[in-house]
């Protein structure tokens, strides 16, 4: 009988909503293994965190809790070593693409000798080997990769399984793991994140994204009050709007920046450069809105709007605020 691990993220005692997408693929990958497959949920915390009671019901069997004093934060080593020393014992180890996550499902498939999908959108198996898709080449290309080796790695980009909420599955049971000894090389210190209040790009399902477009920082008040007619949209910038400061990096989409995909991604002002479109053009549903016909945004774009965005967004904000008071 296979078994999938599916390592887990907390932050401040509190599970992330990617850890119930990494059980999503988790439990995509177990039902076509078939033969009985199961998930375990590896946790890693200074004691108890919060959220892992729906763990069941989100497509795990077992939920391990790794519990270290320095577990508080991300610890590359300590997590490394802890995955490392049960990872054999798996058909497959499921990580999210998050900023830690691709920190450490490299690092545990080298102490393991076996290969790493990195960033993959879409799980299957073939053969009765796991196999993957994931962008290459700045997300211009999407590789299918059959991973041969046990365990199969893997990291998900957030947001593109959906969270599964089983009401027949059993609640999980839970055992503590035990934590072997490491070598701290890496401490974090301190994670800086922004107000609780605002929304990671990350985990949003829409976002709005400005760029140099919009000409001046005080004019992201359009895109907030865009965002704030959807109701649950997050606030995204290109890389030029952070390097001017006009934004802080946790906002930025692209490839030195955070990786995107939701349902709905809205790029105002923003030319498309290469790097931008590498983090969000495998979002599900694409607007841009600029000035010139040509901007390279257009060609990945689902709907574009040709126009002045001073014009533009005002009277789409008001449109979005009439159809969700409609509703």
């Amino acid at each position: 009988m296979a078994q999938i691990l599916a390592v887990l993220e907390q932050r401040q005692g509190t599970l992330r909503k990617v850890s119930l997408e990494v059980l999503a693929a988790a439990r995509t990958l177990a039902d076509q293994l078939g033969g009985g497959a199961t998930v375990d949920g590896l946790v890693f915390g200074t004691g108890a965190v919060e959220g892992t009671a729906a763990l069941g019901k989100a497509g795990a069997d077992r939920v391990l809790l790794a519990a270290h004093p320095d577990f508080g934060l991300y610890n590359p080593d300590g997590f490394a070593a802890t995955t490392a020393s049960i990872g054999g014992s798996y058909a497959v180890i499921v990580f999210p693409a998050t900023a830690s996550g691709r920190d450490l499902a490299p690092r545990v498939a080298a102490k393991l000798g076996v290969a790493c999908a990195t960033d993959v959108t879409e799980v299957g198996v073939e053969g009765g080997k796991v196999s993957a898709v994931r962008p290459v080449y700045a997300g211009k290309a999407l590789q299918r990769v059959v991973l041969g080796g046990a365990p199969a790695v893997l990291s998900i980009r957030p947001n593109t399984f959906a969270v599964a909420q089983a009401a027949d599955r059993a609640d999980a049971a839970t055992a503590a793991l035990d934590v072997p000894s490491f070598t701290q090389r890496v401490t974090v210190k301190e994670v800086k994140a922004p107000a609780q209040s605002t929304l990671d790009v990350a985990e949003a399902s829409i976002i709005v994204s400005g760029g140099r477009g919009l000409k001046e920082p005080g004019n992201f008040k359009l895109i907030e009050e865009l965002a704030a007619a959807f109701g649950t949209a997050a606030v995204g910038a290109s890389r030029a709007v952070v390097d001017a400061g006009w934004r802080e990096h946790a906002a930025q989409v692209g490839q030195t920046g955070k990786t995107v995909a939701p349902s709905l991604y809205v790029a105002v002002g923003i030319s498309g450069a290469i790097q931008h479109l590498a983090g969000m053009r495998t979002s599900k549903v694409i607007v841009a809105i600029n000035k010139d016909k040509d901007a390279p945004i257009f060609k990945v774009a689902d709907y574009g709007i040709v126009g002045d965005l001073f014009e533009i967004v005002p009277r789409l904000t008001e449109e979005i605020k009439k159809i969700r008071a409609e509703h």
